[in-house]
């Protein structure tokens, strides 16, 4: 009987068969040592995937909701958005390296039918304050080569939800559309796949 793949798993599935760039395989050794938590990291504090395994979730997650979009017949021919494979694990399964070794456990105080007890929560310990797409260019680019396209997209995956100035967000998706697609698929992923269930 065959199993289905755990997350980690399926991530380094799509890494090796995807991603064969120079200095690749240095970068997985790095997000599978003792020294890196991306496998177990959540991907916010208390928003989506704020649970141990959330940012690799998330990664994943990211990645079938841009295979998706990228596939749509109107993307393709009529937007005109042809992007490799390698590109599109890239900028996908990469976007969040800014979350590795990022969030720390800590507990607070919550008040339960009157009593006091003590909870697990995450908080925010930035090493590498870098901001947040740029800082997952600067971790990724310290192992490859990244392309322009792969640069903006990861750069701006967060669109006018982030900090960057608004300006910056239009004319970096006018130029890379990859950026739009991306930032199209991490909403997706955050609010639809991660977000809260139905109210049936």
């Amino acid at each position: 009987m065959n199993r289905e793949m755990t997350n980690e798993e399926r991530f380094l599935h799509i890494f090796r068969t995807k991603i064969h760039r120079e200095g690749a395989e240095r970068l997985l050794e790095y997000l599978c040592s003792d020294s890196c938590d991306f496998f177990t990291a959540p991907a916010s504090t208390r928003y989506h995937g704020s649970y141990p395994g959330g940012l690799l979730e998330h990664s994943l997650n990211v990645y079938d909701c841009l295979c998706d979009y990228l596939a749509r017949p109107r993307v393709r021919e009529l937007y005109g958005l042809d992007y490799s494979e390698e590109s599109i694990a890239i900028v996908a399964l990469l976007h969040d390296l800014c979350k590795e070794n990022f969030y720390v456990e800590s507990t607070r105080n919550v008040k339960e039918n009157g009593v006091w007890k003590a909870v697990p929560y995450y908080t925010i310990d930035d090493q590498l304050p870098y901001g947040h797409g740029e800082k997952s260019v600067y971790i990724a680019s310290g192992y490859m080569r990244l392309t322009r396209d792969e640069v903006f997209a990861i750069r701006y995956h967060m669109g006018f939800s982030g900090n960057e100035d608004a300006n910056s967000v239009g004319a970096a998706f006018a130029k890379f559309p990859l950026a739009i697609a991306l930032a199209t698929a991490d909403l997706e992923a955050s609010y639809f796949v991660e977000g809260q269930p139905k109210k049936v």
